[in-house]
């Protein structure tokens, strides 16, 4: 089983995990749909800053404000009213880039007792410490393999042309 550190060490790692697997994507494809309800690699790059953001707000409630409650969101909704496709996925990625670095500095050395502090999630209902860590180390390698399999799709169909 994985350990705490090693999960830090995985979620303060995980950048450049994120642009070597983007590099590996022609950009000519990042706005490629499979499916209608599908993302594109372009949305769900964006998606990772934003969720990113969400991440950096509930890393410090659970340290600063333990008890407090955080907010969930509607991320399709966000992808379709914020137009996902009209942001700048570099800048997407600079974000996304500074947020967790600057969360993972404040995390890689907390004492233990902080980690035993929980929030309330206002969809999920009440998230430890390790929850959150478990669910955003676990998040871009997540995104990392729905872009994979993007790839693949666009790619057979480009052969198949």
């Amino acid at each position: 089983m994985i350990d705490r550190q090693q999960r830090i060490e995985s979620y303060g790692r995980v950048t450049d995990r994120l642009i070597v697997a983007l590099d590996g994507f022609p950009r000519e494809m990042w706005a490629y749909r499979p499916e209608p309800d599908d993302w594109t690699i372009h949305e769900i790059v964006v998606h990772i800053a934003d969720s990113e953001a969400n991440s950096y707000i509930r890393a410090r409630r659970l340290i600063a404000e333990p008890g407090s409650e955080v907010l969930g969101y509607d991320e399709a909704g966000w992808a379709k009213r914020l137009d996902y496709h009209a942001q700048d996925p570099n800048v997407a990625l600079e974000l996304f880039r500074a947020l967790r670095h600057s969360t993972y500095v404040l995390i890689r050395d907390l004492p233990d007792e902080v980690w035993s502090h929980t929030v309330v999630h206002s969809e999920s209902g009440r998230m430890t410490f390790d929850d959150w860590l478990y669910t955003y180390e676990r998040h871009v390698p997540e995104h990392i393999a729905q872009m994979r399999a993007i790839y693949e799709t666009w790619r057979l169909e480009q052969e198949e042309a």
